[in-house]
Formats: C-alpha cells, sequence, structure tokens
C-alpha cells in the first residue's frame, strides 16, 4: 500500500461513520482527472495547493474590520483564515470528522474577498450587473483564477465547503464546521481588536452573555467549541444556550463595533476608490493584465473587471488608483 492508501484506510476505520473519506469518489471528484498522489490524500493535496496560492498569500495585506490599521496585532484576513483553520480542526477532531477536509476548506474559504473588507464587497455587488458575493468569488478564484488562468483543479468537497461557509448548508459535515468557526474566529478576535482600537472597554460588553461563554477570548472560544461538539453530528450548530448568548454578543458587536463611524471613517473613500478603478478598466479592458483579458474575452468585461479588482490587496488599490488619478510632480 502507498502512504496515501494507508492513511485513507485509516480514515475509514478510525473517523465518525458521518466523516466524509478521502476515498469518496463522488466527494474527491474533480473537474479534470488527476493520478493520485504517493504520499497525499485528495484533500491533503487541496491544502497544499490553496496554502502555495497566489490568493492566499495576498489575504495578508486585505483588511479583516479596521481598514488599514496601524499596528502589527490587528487581524487581517490571513490571521482570521488560519484562526478559522485552528477552530474548525479542533471542532473536527472532536468529533472524529475529516481534518484535512476541514483545514483545506479553511484555508480557501476567504481566498475571493475584495479589499476593504465588506465595504468593498458591497461596492462591487452594487456595481458588478454579475453581483458579487466574497464566497462564490472565491470559488471562481480556485475555478478559474489562479495558475494563469487553470485553476486549482480541487475536489467537489472542497469546493462545495467554500461556496457554502457563510450561510448555506453544505455537503459535508466538515464544510458546516467551517461555517461555524468562522463565526467562532471572528467574534471572539474582533473584540479584541476592537478593545486594542479603543473602541470598546472590556466592562460594556453584554455581561448575561459573558456568564454563559467566558469573559476572556480562551474562555468564549473553548465554550463555543464545546457546545458544538456537545450539540452532535445531526446538524453543525452550538447548543441553544450558547448559540443564544454567542447572538446576543453578534448584536452587541454590529451596533457597537461593525457600524462605529470611528471604524467606518474610511469606508467612503474606499467606496469611491474602487468606484473609479472598476469604471476606468471597464472603459479601458485593454489596461488590464492579460489573465484578465482573456477572461473578458470567453465571458465579458465586467466580469474580468471584477475578478481584477476582487483580487486585489488594499495597499495595491490604493498604490494604483494613485498612479492613474493623482498626478505625479516633476523633479
Amino acid at each position: 500500500m502507498t502512504i496515501r492508501e494507508q492513511i485513507e484506510a485509516s480514515e475509514a476505520k478510525t473517523l465518525h461513520a458521518a466523516a466524509c473519506l478521502s476515498c469518496d469518489t463522488a466527494m474527491t471528484r474533480r473537474e479534470k482527472d488527476e493520478a493520485p498522489c504517493t504520499f497525499r490524500t485528495a484533500f491533503q493535496r487541496d491544502r497544499d495547493r490553496i496554502l502555495h496560492s497566489n490568493a492566499f498569500r495576498r489575504l495578508k495585506r486585505k483588511t479583516q474590520v479596521f481598514l488599514s490599521p496601524v499596528g502589527d496585532h490587528y487581524r487581517t484576513r490571513l490571521t482570521h483564515t488560519l484562526e478559522v483553520a485552528q477552530i474548525a480542526r479542533t471542532i473536527a477532531r472532536a468529533m472524529s470528522l475529516n481534518e484535512d477536509l476541514t483545514e483545506a476548506i479553511a484555508l480557501g474559504h476567504d481566498l475571493g474577498h475584495s479589499p476593504f473588507g465588506h465595504a468593498g464587497e458591497s461596492v462591487l455587488n452594487s456595481i458588478c450587473p454579475h453581483g458579487y458575493k466574497h464566497y462564490l468569488q472565491s470559488v471562481r478564484v480556485v475555478d478559474y483564477i489562479e495558475k494563469n488562468g487553470e485553476g486549482l483543479n480541487l475536489t467537489y468537497a472542497v469546493r462545495n465547503g467554500i461556496a457554502c461557509h457563510t450561510n448555506a448548508i453544505a455537503d459535508t459535515l466538515e464544510g458546516n464546521i467551517v461555517r461555524v468557526a468562522d463565526k467562532i474566529a471572528y467574534i471572539n478576535h474582533d473584540i479584541e481588536d476592537a478593545v486594542r482600537a479603543g473602541l470598546l472597554k472590556h466592562e460594556e460588553l453584554p455581561q448575561d452573555a459573558l456568564l454563559v461563554l467566558g469573559q476572556n477570548k480562551s474562555e468564549r472560544i473553548t465554550t463555543m467549541v464545546a457546545g458544538v461538539v456537545e450539540h452532535g453530528t445531526d446538524s453543525i450548530e452550538m447548543v441553544p444556550p450558547i448559540q443564544k448568548a454567542h447572538d446576543i454578543l453578534h448584536a452587541f458587536m454590529y451596533e457597537n463595533v461593525y457600524h462605529n463611524p470611528t471604524a467606518k471613517h474610511e469606508e467612503a473613500k474606499a467606496k469611491l476608490l474602487l468606484e473609479k478603478l472598476y469604471g476606468y478598466f471597464r472603459d479601458n479592458p485593454e489596461r488590464l493584465p492579460e489573465d484578465y483579458r482573456r477572461i473578458a474575452e470567453k465571458m465579458d468585461v465586467d466580469r474580468a473587471v471584477c475578478d481584477y479588482i476582487s483580487g486585489m490587496s488594499d495597499g495595491y488599490a490604493v498604490d494604483l488608483y494613485s498612479e492613474l488619478f493623482i498626478p505625479k510632480f516633476w523633479k
């Protein structure tokens, strides 16, 4: 037996009956057939392809909540993604589900996020006739954009989990773990970042929720993870008391942080910047990079422009805007 076959045999013996196995041909099918790897399962290969992709590296310069924060300790899309992957793997391991599939989905779930966070997503959705949702764009990234337009040729289970990570039910329990882990990660790290930024004081957090979940980040994550594991595999969610406390905390964060004018005061500028870039490349498609000109030829200009802009990091978008629209002084 190859090492891959040994791993697959071990999964069949040790994982939960409802786990997605790496030998499941329906879940591991790819758009293009490939010979199996000697050492890695299909989901391990997907994880590695995502980890080595250009889109994954760009996450380090994409906004999570705070636009271009000054300081090394605020979350970016990359650090958020790593925290989601850690939480998701902990849940999968505790429930005897497929950790490799869970990790691959988690690492790929935000690859399609636009620059400037949800502000960027909102403006692209409003001006692109195709609409724009970051979870669907993440699938476009792995299918059509990475590797100079060849795509990563990922398995069905990973692509499905990425597409469903925001508000849909995935076809695997592992995909649904990532959806819950995403919520656990962002509400807790956003509290920490908001306190660091001076938008919140810990004592302002709703105490009825903290009495259930815990007084610090570690306690809250542990409680929420335990709530998912306790709920079992019939559906991936937290047990009701913990879910209720999470929802109270989530509503508080929306009112006091996510819509806080201090955190969002630069959003109008970011939206204007993306609108200007979009209009420029829609009117001048010949200025698009070659990969995106090919998308324009195969599909249409709006699709290509949206793909190009959504892939930009925050800093790249600002630099490109300056190059195109800000006059340069003679030296």
